[in-house]
């Protein structure tokens, strides 16, 4: 499988894990809302518009990466550039607010760590951008959209996660099926965060690698 194959499936995969996990948080009905909502006047449109800025930044995120926009037209790869840096800004801060309403800490700190990193590598690719360092742009650039994904990754790696909890305790559910959803539910992010974090540090620095294997031929 080629690569720009491999990029459309995870285009495709990733837009319906995300369709399938929000669309009860966009109804616009406070009840049908996976997440406890504690505040319909604060926390739940609050709630929506960060999941809407996320999702749009899940999307340009995407066509960021194409050649063809990315080399050939650079000023619709500005564009969308410009789309993205906003939605995650917008929506991270969003995050903030949504976060204060959390009430399991270990929930509550992993969304932070992800949503400081979020920003953060946004923050670096946007003004290296600025300053013309394009290679540097770049990178930080694949390190954003890393973290962008682990809101697809993290929630991916549910049934793994429940599947390895009953392999560790024997397949007994002594606790409930809530309990150890709710544990998962937990750890998930960190995880996510982990993961992708590995994958796209290997990325780059397969990368450097192969430049240098090249400049050495």
């Amino acid at each position: 499988m080629n690569q720009k194959m491999s990029w459309w499936i995870l285009f495709f995969v990733s837009i319906g894990i995300m369709i399938i996990f929000t669309i009860s948080n966009l109804t616009l009905d406070p009840a049908k809302s996976r997440v406890m909502i504690q505040s319909t006047t604060i926390q739940y449109p609050v709630l929506v518009s960060h999941i809407i800025f996320a999702f749009i930044a899940l999307l340009t995120g995407f066509f960021q990466f194409i050649d063809r926009f990315r080399l050939q037209y650079s000023k619709i790869h500005r564009y969308i550039g410009r789309i993205y840096v906003s939605s995650i800004f917008i929506s991270g801060l969003l995050a903030l607010v949504v976060i204060l309403y959390m009430e399991d800490f270990t929930k509550a700190a992993a969304f932070l760590t992800l949503d400081i990193l979020w920003l953060f590598t946004c923050w670096k690719g946007y003004r290296s951008a600025v300053k013309k360092s394009f290679k540097e742009h770049y990178i930080w650039m694949i390190r954003s959209f890393s973290i962008t994904l682990v809101a697809v990754s993290a929630r991916a790696l549910v049934p793994i996660l429940l599947l390895a909890y009953c392999i560790l305790n024997g397949f007994t559910l002594s606790e409930g099926r809530n309990k150890i959803v709710e544990e998962v539910l937990n750890v998930n992010i960190w995880v996510g965060i982990v993961l992708n974090f590995i994958i796209v540090e290997w990325f780059i620095l397969k990368k450097r690698n192969d430049k240098i294997g090249i400049e050495k031929s």
